[in-house]
């Protein structure tokens, strides 16, 4: 029989194996007994909890499924359950782990030389080294191939010019992996803090994220040394295959601030009388609680079976933008539908849903915009590509 009071309709703790369940239950300790007590006043106060990266890096969460420089090896699956349990807990905390493994620390050890491996992945997995992703610029994000940010060949060095924005981690990243157009095309490089001409600022007043550091990226000669570049990260589709990472995990999280809101309603509708009965026996109430229980089903299946995928080889990019389209979504629609059902006190940040429903509206929009992700998936099933 179904569990009503979790959010696990079709019994999909079944599906999983037991180091999978483990390593849910783990993060899930982890978010109830030390993010959840300090997130709302995080958010309040426009705080990113860094006391809590030494932890995360403790429980291997930072590049988890690679098998070394000191990595987890963990599969796919679990990937996306840690993504999971991070965002139930807030979209902030998902955001940093996100970043630091599928848009920093996958880069260099996909295209990075063995220098530059060595160099940042065993301390990366530590957390004692952060990064950032330098793609979007101030003049936009969808249109990655018409970028402004530019480096010139100068002797042994490379001149990076430009800006970027909307950066997660920017202004704490000791790395930066900014990507520039060149005489050749598209590439990568390795930018660290600190260096000549590159200069960072935080992004201030968000009435999202606000439990996370957004900044701006700015290069003015800045020059880097030849080693800095990524060697075998050349052409636009390096930088897709990053977003593909973790575009993989949010398609994980954003069931994961579903499920956080459901519960909150649940629970709210158990305890609250309405004319003389508790709301769950109410016609209407039941409606939209069977209908967050039918969406938030639909998500789990769907990133299960994209994460079964991934770990077989089969996982195509197109796979990865449905799921990350359908079950932001789901995490948007559910979040505002939990806000609603709270009444007056679903807009304090004492309650989840008003603090998700936030930060869900600028995840559905960062790592390709529900339309893109719309006509990507149009481009597959037409064969012609309608941006």
């Amino acid at each position: 029989m179904p569990d009503s009071k979790t959010p696990d309709f079709y019994n999909i703790e079944s599906m999983l194996s037991e180091d999978e369940r483990q390593t849910r239950d783990a993060v899930a300790r982890f978010v109830d007994d030390r993010v959840l007590p300090i997130i709302a006043e995080c958010f309040e106060k426009e705080r990113f909890p860094d006391e809590l990266v030494p932890e995360m890096a403790e429980l291997g969460l930072f590049g988890p499924t690679f098998e070394d420089y000191g990595c987890a090896g963990l599969n796919s699956v679990c990937y996306g359950l840690i993504m999971q349990e991070l965002e139930r807990g807030d979209s902030g905390v998902r955001s940093f782990a996100s970043v630091q493994s599928g848009l920093c620390m996958f880069p260099i050890h996909a295209y990075g030389s063995d220098e530059q491996k060595q160099r940042w992945l065993p301390d990366m997995a530590r957390g004692k080294a952060i990064g950032c992703f330098g793609l979007t610029e101030p003049d936009g994000g969808s249109d990655p191939g018409a970028m402004k940010t530019n480096a010139k060949i100068d002797g042994s060095d490379w001149v990076l010019n430009g800006a970027k924005m909307w950066i997660t981690s920017g202004t704490v990243a000791d790395v930066a992996i900014v990507w520039a157009m060149t005489d050749d095309g598209l590439m990568g490089f390795l930018v660290e803090k600190g260096t000549p001409g590159y200069t960072t600022r935080d992004i201030k007043h968000k009435m999202s994220l606000r439990a996370s550091i957004t900044s701006e990226l700015f290069f003015d000669n800045c020059r880097i040394p030849a080693a800095n570049q990524l060697p075998n990260a050349k052409g636009l589709g390096a930088p897709l295959s990053c977003l593909t990472q973790a575009r993989y995990g949010i398609a994980w999280g954003g069931i994961g601030a579903a499920m956080a809101c459901y519960q909150e309603a649940l629970a709210f509708c158990r305890e609250r009388n309405l004319f003389g009965s508790p709301l769950t026996h109410k016609q209407h109430m039941q409606i939209r609680l069977a209908d967050m229980a039918r969406r938030i089903t639909t998500g789990q299946l769907l990133a299960l079976q994209l994460g079964r995928l991934k770990d077989k080889g089969e996982m195509h990019h197109t796979h990865v933008s449905l799921a990350k389209w359908n079950n932001v979504r789901v995490g948007v629609d559910i979040a505002r539908e939990a806000r609603d059902i709270l009444g007056a006190g679903g807009i304090s940040v004492e309650c989840c849903p008003i603090r998700h429903m936030l930060n869900l509206e600028s995840v559905i929009t960062y790592e390709g915009t529900e339309t893109i992700h719309q006509l990507i998936v149009g481009r597959e099933i037409t064969g012609t590509a309608a941006f």
